[in-house]
């Protein structure tokens, strides 16, 4: 009985962290519905797509390099409740804009909101889970972003489906949800977000950012929530307090200490080259490439994209504490290069393949994607970093996925023009196989470890060095 509280609690906790993933998902995949719209009533070039995609990513960059020092300094859930005001501003301001520049400032700030959630939803997730069920914890983060993928996929298909496109009111919400749906698109987010918003303050602080700022008494009171046994609660706090002694103080210097070092390196190149293996390319191009292959309702296409992936990452939630970090990665990117192939094969000129085949082997991408990297990245990155540096080095990692997932949405419409659909599906399966040589050579398998023991197994290696 007192697994189950402790599990109920559990899981309460990090299901409301967990509802920053769908304000991340949500207005990262929206932007794949507004491009062609947006394009087309600001005469935008190539070059000025590509900044529309990735204008976001700058304000995530922002927000990832802060996350650290804030969640560090305010605490886990005071800067989550920053973060949700950031995308109440955004989600509001894209949908009463005015003009580009307003769009523009607006799905930056939208971008600093994503950037610091991003960072503080998984640390906070992994601080408030026991090392048994961490991973499936931190994987409902996952889970949530692909439910916020989801949920701008269906939207953006029921808003264009419904938009009368020669309306000519000028009122304001008709214009939201006609012939300026991308308003109605981007400003939909306004309602995840209240959910966010409310919720928050019904979870307590991180206990383990309360133990660093020499708050035992609080900390042991959640522990015991937590764990649902004093003894359990009290043996969880020695054993934080131990990992953190002399050592509360975080500062850049203490991560150019080996084994820190070289953790935060492994971490930030498997964070950077994730991106390049074509899973944000998807996902704000999804339309535009469904499009190009000839498929006659693109963003029906991406709504089946947006089903896959949350069905999915179900499946990796269910599995990764069992089946294990490493192995999900190796069976899921080599099912990723083979679907890459196959798509890159499609899209030359002398196949004439049917679309079925295209569809088949995108959608077994997304299978693939989903149920390995997208669902380890975050779990990897929430969990091998010590106490006294989670949120500055987490925010590191962050920064270098930002930087790829920033050129990833530059680039892409540029690659899909000179290099064709063709060239650019092999260059991401080309990119898979460095992402699984560092899996290979230099990351642990967290599985069923505790923070701590992690903590531990990088102060080894550091010593080795």
């Amino acid at each position: 009985m007192k697994t189950q509280k402790v599990s109920a609690y559990v899981v309460f906790l990090s299901v409301v962290a967990a509802i920053g993933g769908i304000l991340f998902g949500y207005d990262t995949a929206v932007i794949s519905g507004t491009t062609e719209i947006v394009k087309m009533q600001f005469g935008l070039s190539t070059g000025g797509e590509g900044w529309y995609v990735g204008c976001a990513l700058i304000g995530s960059i922002i927000g990832v390099l802060v996350a650290g020092m804030l969640s560090d300094f305010l605490g886990r859930k005071k800067t989550m409740l920053i973060a949700a005001l950031m995308f109440s501003i955004s989600a509001i301001g894209c949908a009463v804009c005015a003009d580009f520049a307003q769009l523009v400032i607006f799905r930056m700030i939208g971008g600093f909101g994503i950037g610091i959630v991003s960072i503080v939803s998984p640390i906070y997730i992994s601080e408030v889970s026991p090392a048994h069920v961490r991973g499936t914890m931190v994987s409902f983060y996952q889970l949530f972003i692909t439910i916020g993928f989801l949920l701008a996929y269906l939207a953006n298909f029921l808003i264009l489906k419904r938009a009368i496109l020669d309306s000519t009111s000028g009122n304001l919400y008709v214009r939201m949800f006609n012939n300026e749906y991308w308003r109605g698109m981007l400003g939909c987010e306004t309602i995840p977000d209240i959910l966010f918003l409310l919720v928050i303050f019904f979870i307590p602080e991180s206990p383990r950012w309360l133990i660093v700022k020499g708050q035992d008494s609080k900390a042991l009171g959640i522990l015991q929530l937590i764990y649902g046994s004093d003894e359990e609660a009290s043996n969880g706090l020695s054993e934080t307090k131990s990992s953190i002694q002399g050592e509360v103080k975080t500062e850049w210097k203490t991560l150019l200490e080996p084994g820190i070092f070289m953790a935060v390196l492994i971490g930030s190149a498997i964070a950077i080259l994730g991106q390049f293996m074509g899973v944000n390319a998807v996902l704000y191009y999804g339309p535009k490439i469904f499009a190009d292959a000839g498929f006659e309702d693109p963003l029906f296409s991406t709504v089946l994209v947006g089903v896959v992936n949350m069905l999915t990452t179900v499946v990796a939630l269910l599995i990764i504490d069992k089946v294990g970090r490493k192995k999900l990665v190796w069976w899921g990117v080599g099912g990723m290069i083979v679907c890459l192939l196959m798509i890159g094969i499609y899209f030359l000129p002398f196949t004439n393949l049917p679309n079925w085949f295209m569809l088949t082997f995108f959608l077994l991408y997304v299978f693939c994607t989903a149920i390995s990297i997208s669902a380890v990245v975050f779990v990897l990155l929430s969990e091998m970093y010590p106490n006294r540096v989670r949120g500055l080095a987490m925010s590191i990692a962050g920064f270098a996925l930002w930087i790829g997932t920033y050129l990833i949405g530059q680039l892409t419409p540029w690659m899909l023009e000179n290099l064709t659909p063709s060239g650019t599906f092999f260059l991401f399966a080309f990119m898979c196989f460095p992402y699984l040589w560092i899996m290979y050579r230099h990351v642990p398998d967290t599985t069923g470890k505790t923070l701590e023991e992690i903590e531990a197994y990088w102060k080894a290696k550091g010593g080795k060095r």
